[in-house]
């Protein structure tokens, strides 16, 4: 008895693939995160607005892509498969006013090589003609092509961006992150002082496990009080100066606390890896996650 063999989809199917200079661990992160996504999701000149993200089987992915013409292409997909650093499953729902609809279901496989990620995108099509008409009026396969150069020229200065909501008033949470004998208990032991005034500069020493001592100097840059503080981050002797944001939003009786820190490429981790981005996202959920959590919350159920 003859096998029947597999039905070809590549009559239906776009396919492309970039190896990228980055671990796999950040190319995930980028895609995944709404923060991240928005800076370089869709072809040259677009912009994005997410309206909803959440990346896990059943959670609904809305965004509009906003045209240099103009035009605005509204998009909904269900994720339908997530395993964690490796595959992305979903269907995708889109289009514009006037245009076809551009129906399909996405695979992004992420594929660890030496350092670097190959990432593959599939998209399968129902009918040969719908792929052939999502070509010609999207340009689709050059969309896709350009989409990927702007991951590729996002994730080098990629900032750590860290979310967080705690049990905690806006006010009380302010004072933690603003506050010197605060931010002795759970920010750095070893600062001097610290004021939420912009051009306020404090130094602190920094001690890290099994490493030599660092010198860290603060400079505040902009503060709105019980909203948003940032400040510029050099480390004595280092090279590179980069910036922390750090923004509150009330969430009922809770805040939500959002960190970026950006400009970590210029500390040049190439020459000094314990200064890598790595590191950095590691130390900021340690401080913000967990120590600034407990710090917060303690004393609650």
């Amino acid at each position: 008895m003859a096998v029947k063999s597999k039905e070809s989809t590549t009559d239906r199917e776009i396919v492309l693939s970039r190896v990228f200079d980055a671990p796999r661990e950040l190319v995930w992160e980028v895609w995944t995160d709404p923060n991240h996504v928005a800076n370089w999701w869709g072809p040259d000149g677009f912009t994005s607005t997410i309206h909803e993200m959440d990346v896990r089987p059943g959670g609904k992915w809305h965004l509009t892509m906003h045209g240099p013409d103009g035009r605005d292409y509204p998009n909904k997909s269900i994720f339908k498969e997530v395993i964690k650093f490796e595959r992305i499953v979903f269907s995708h729902g889109g289009g514009t006013k006037g245009g076809p609809g551009a129906n399909f279901e996405a695979t992004w496989t992420f594929e660890e090589q030496g350092g670097k990620t190959k990432v593959t995108i599939r998209s399968l099509f129902a009918t040969r003609a719908e792929r052939d008409q999502v070509v010609k009026f999207y340009n689709a396969i050059e969309g896709g092509k350009q989409t990927l150069g702007r991951l590729a020229d996002y994730l080098p200065a990629a900032p750590v961006i860290l979310e967080r909501t705690f049990k905690a008033p806006v006010e009380k949470v302010w004072k933690a992150i603003t506050d010197g004998e605060q931010m002795r208990q759970w920010f750095i032991k070893e600062m001097k002082s610290f004021e939420p005034t912009v051009g306020f500069e404090t130094r602190a020493v920094v001690q890290c496990e099994g490493k030599p001592s660092k010198v860290l100097i603060l400079n505040v840059t902009e503060v709105t009080a019980g909203k948003r503080i940032a400040y510029s981050w050099r480390l004595e002797g280092k090279p590179g100066k980069s910036h922390v944001t750090i923004e509150m939003f009330a969430e009922g009786a809770g805040t939500r606390l959002k960190l970026t820190h950006t400009g970590l490429e210029s500390h040049q981790p190439e020459q000094y890896p314990d200064l890598s981005r790595t590191n950095y996202l590691q130390g900021w959920v340690s401080l913000i996650g967990e120590s600034l959590k407990e710090f917060l919350e303690k004393g609650k159920d």
